[in-house]
């Protein structure tokens, strides 16, 4: 599986990040496309509950994301 980053953005500072884990950009594009002028819902990595309705969403990203393990990095000394 790969994690991608599914951006939401309602005007130029307004915006709603989804992270999932799917197999393909292929597949992520199928999900966003399946979740055309409906209500969608998610919590995101913080616990925040989202509901949405991508009728008013203006633009749609979807990017492969690279996760960094900031947990295991070694700090600087």
């Amino acid at each position: 599986m790969k994690e991608f980053k599914i951006t939401y953005f309602f005007d130029e500072v307004h915006y709603v990040r989804r992270f999932i884990f799917i197999e393909s950009q292929q597949e992520a594009e199928k999900l966003v496309k399946n979740g055309r002028d409906q209500y969608i819902s998610f919590t995101d990595s913080r616990g925040i509950y989202h509901e949405l309705h991508t009728k008013h969403v203006r633009v749609i990203q979807i990017a492969e994301y690279h996760r960094i393990d900031k947990s295991t990095k070694e700090k600087d000394t």
